[in-house]
């Protein structure tokens, strides 16, 4: 055995694939920390930013791991590793993946948005994919809403994004939709003066936007009155049960009756031989 051939060949390899190997090693370790850093970078920036703080970790991390997997493919290549091959397996192995789970990356991908864009937040009251609630959690995937009667509701995000979205918390105040019927012999005078007396007398109807308060149309059985105050969010619906009650004592105080649907059946006595 001739030492100095093999001692030649050893020298080769050292210098022919340990320097691409320790090439290698420097790349995964410094594009380890750069990714490092650059995660912690992104989470400040989103933070500052104001994302949903259920976002900003997983936005981090995905930005960690992509530039790890360049960092990973960087290195195979500084080592010699033909890559090519490689990379196309990784894509048609993400094409399966994203094709066997269509629906739950439509979910995760409207989930992305709902807190990006936040049409909605953690405490509103809204109606979304069919339901109304007050919402609990806004998760990737899955969003939680707590119907008024306290029944927990779990709608997939694919169906919050692609439908519309009513947030009865979003303006600090709501305007109440009213329609009174009087009788078509009430003094309408008297009946809009009583309704504006209440309106009035109500501290939490606001001042701006003014209250509308008006002859609306003529119904089959009354002539209806619009009633529309402005309150503040937090006092709708009590504003709302405690005028109803109001304006029917003071109407019927007043003189004024609130008629039951009706109809006038008129009978007409016909000849018998007429009638023949």
């Amino acid at each position: 055995m001739d030492l100095a051939s093999i001692a030649e060949d050893l020298r080769i390899l050292i210098y022919g694939y340990g320097l691409k190997v320790l090439g290698g090693i420097a790349v995964l370790v410094v594009g380890r920390f750069v990714a490092g850093w650059l995660r912690g970078l992104t989470r400040r920036g989103l933070g500052r930013a104001g994302f949903d703080p259920t976002l900003v970790p997983f936005l981090s991390n995905l930005v960690f791991t992509g530039l790890l997997v360049l960092v990973l493919l960087s290195a195979a290549g500084v080592v010699g590793i033909n890559t090519t091959s490689f990379i196309a397996v990784l894509g048609a192995a993400g094409l399966a993946v994203a094709l066997a789970f269509q629906s739950t990356l439509s979910n995760f991908s409207a989930g992305v948005l709902l807190l990006t864009l936040r049409p909605f937040r953690v405490g509103d009251t809204v109606e979304v994919g069919g339901v109304t609630g007050t919402v609990r959690e806004i998760g990737i995937f899955l969003s939680t809403l707590a119907t008024p009667d306290n029944v927990r509701v779990t709608v997939p995000n694919s169906s919050i994004s692609g439908a519309i979205i009513k947030n009865f918390s979003a303006h600090d105040t709501r305007r109440i939709d009213l329609v009174v019927g009087v009788s078509y012999d009430d003094d309408l005078n008297v009946a809009v003066r009583t309704v504006q007396d209440i309106l009035k007398a109500d501290a939490r109807v606001l001042d701006e936007p003014a209250a509308v308060v008006a002859v609306h149309e003529m119904a089959d059985s009354s002539v209806n009155l619009i009633v529309r105050p402005w309150v503040k969010t937090s006092d709708f619906w009590p504003t709302r049960w405690d005028l109803t009650k109001t304006i029917k004592e003071r109407l019927e105080a007043a003189g004024c009756s609130i008629p039951y649907p009706q109809r006038d059946v008129h009978l007409y006595r016909v000849d018998a031989s007429n009638a023949a």
